[in-house]
């Protein structure tokens, strides 16, 4: 068994040499409800796998945030966002810890967001730990719905249920009448041809749903 220290530098090499896939490239957007079967179509025929059709989910995810204080800087306070998601209808299966970073800074005109995410499966154990470790429980939620693959990109439409009750699988009752649509690639650092390829694939889906990069530095400041 290698050391810590050799495994830390592994991991580091691997992200210098960019083969770890710890940059995610996104777009959101949302269908309403009476519409959400007209984009499953039209998503059917231009995914793959076209004869097994999506994949469904129906997942928990529970959202963490680790405040950590900076000495000797302009800003007090460091956030961390975490995320734990398990599956609520296929049983056996790892939580899944996620790690999402800020939003980058740099250009402007890159047409998808482009941040820090790292994904890990861990144990059921995995919020005992966030809790011990002093990170705090903002918010969770259920998400039920589809994925679709095309190429490296993933395609999901979530329905989003409200938490309810003691049981996160009763109780529950959706945010809007609406879908939350997400067109995401995960991918090493420096990959940003990628984003061009994503504006493409999210025309096709006009006007049914409009995929856009979403500056949430933005829209924390108007909550």
């Amino acid at each position: 068994m290698s050391s810590p220290g050799n495994a830390t530098d592994s991991m580091n090499a691997a992200l210098k040499c960019s083969i770890i896939p710890n940059q995610e490239y996104l777009l959101q957007g949302s269908v309403l409800d009476q519409y959400v079967e007209v984009l499953l179509h039209r998503l059917r025929g231009l995914c793959d796998n076209v004869d097994s059709g999506p994949e469904s989910f129906h997942d928990h995810e529970l959202c963490f945030s680790l405040r950590i204080a900076n000495t000797g800087t302009t800003t007090p306070m460091s956030v961390f966002a975490l995320r734990v998601r398990r599956s609520l209808d296929v049983t056996n299966t790892p939580f899944q810890l996620r790690y999402i970073g800020q939003q980058e800074l740099g250009d402007k005109n890159k047409p998808t967001v482009v941040r820090t995410s790292i994904d890990i499966a861990c144990s059921s154990t995995i919020t005992d730990f966030l809790t011990e470790l002093g990170c705090r429980l903002d918010f969770e939620y259920i998400a039920r719905g589809y994925m679709f693959r095309k190429g490296r990109m993933k395609i999901t439409v979530s329905k989003i249920f409200k938490m309810g009750g003691n049981k996160p699988v009763g109780g529950v009752e959706p945010i809007s009448r609406s879908y939350l649509v997400e067109l995401s690639v995960l991918a090493p650092s420096g990959q940003d041809a990628i984003g061009e390829d994503m504006k493409v694939f999210a025309e096709q889906l006009r006007p049914l749903v409009q995929l856009e990069k979403i500056d949430f530095k933005r829209l924390g400041n108007m909550m």
